[in-house]
């Protein structure tokens, strides 16, 4: 979801290549996500979104889960699935399935799709990456057991330099996560969104609470600035006829990071090549001079990141 307020301007070098934050044309400001979040109230099902550009990505994504941009570099989290986990008949020791085996990623690519630096992140059976977002300083990113109710660490990574820091951990599945990046509180989201969740930076828990909506299960979340955060996700609704065919519902939701209420939400009919929804997996919104530009990567493995856009009458 959507970086608001890039103050980076250093030098970033990975590898032997060099790109610059200081490009005033690439930063987003505060009132970038002001404007993103006037325009996103103004989204509806019937918003026509225009697509502007398909980068294939030459390198295995994996199973893509989040996503953020900063300057004219992207950062996406992924997990390489070794061994899938196993639905158990009945529950054992508080686990619905057996923990699977993997290995978690954070990708950082250019706007061409060329890889150009791959951080792997978790530990033990703590290896599925979950949304990641930037807070002007520092990328979020959570590794969680690839199953509800188990165990997280919370890490974030310095963009110039690539570090991972492990900042906490906690006894549940973290699925997204963003720091507010003037109030420093965290915000979280668990298995399938259920259950919203607020830290302090060390990781006590100052709040737990049920998430009201069931329209979809959020899956990439970031700070829209003015205690706003834009979610995307996706519902799997049963076909008439089938046991097995599933219909993606994809949609964004804009929340209330104060008090967790949805206060814009829609449906988007997108689908990627592969037939998912374009919200799936990661998806970043971004403020335009004329609208909003949305990134995702809705595939995995070999797959392509879909750029769209929508514009709006700005008379």
């Amino acid at each position: 979801m959507k970086k608001l307020f890039l103050t980076l301007a250093a030098a970033l070098a990975i590898g032997s290549v060099t790109t610059t934050y200081a490009n005033p044309d690439v930063l987003q400001t505060k009132n970038d996500g002001e404007q993103l979040v006037d325009k996103f109230k103004q989204l509806s099902r019937n918003t026509e979104w225009a697509e502007k550009d398909k980068v294939d990505l030459q390198f295995n994504t994996y199973h893509p889960q989040g996503m953020t941009k900063i300057g004219d570099l992207y950062y996406m989290s992924s997990v390489e699935i070794i061994e899938k986990p196993v639905k158990f008949e009945r529950p054992r020791d508080g686990y619905d399935r057996t923990p699977g085996k993997g290995i978690g990623h954070l990708f950082v690519y250019n706007g061409q799709g060329k890889l150009l630096q791959d951080i792997k992140l978790g530990e033990g059976d703590m290896y599925h990456p979950g949304s990641i977002a930037f807070d002007g300083e520092s990328i979020w990113v959570s590794v969680a057991e690839y199953r509800p109710n188990s165990e997280s660490i919370i890490y974030k990574v310095d963009p110039k330099t690539l570090k991972p820091q492990e900042m906490f951990r906690t006894n549940d599945h973290i699925g997204g996560i963003l720091r507010d990046g003037e109030k420093g509180k965290i915000k979280a989201v668990s298995w399938g969104s259920r259950t919203f969740y607020e830290f302090d930076q060390k990781g006590k828990v100052l709040s737990k609470t049920r998430n009201p909506s069931h329209f979809i299960d959020y899956q990439d979340c970031e700070s829209a600035g003015n205690d706003n955060m834009i979610c995307s996700g996706i519902t799997e609704l049963p076909q008439q006829g089938s046991n097995v065919a599933k219909y993606e519902l994809g949609g964004l939701a804009l929340l209330d990071m104060k008090s967790m209420d949805t206060k814009h939400e829609l449906p988007i009919s997108l689908f990627s090549p592969q037939g998912h929804t374009i919200t799936r997996n990661p998806v970043y919104l971004e403020n335009t001079d004329h609208g909003i530009k949305l990134y995702a990567v809705p595939d995995d493995d070999y797959s392509s990141m879909l750029v769209y856009e929508t514009r709006f009458n700005t008379k």
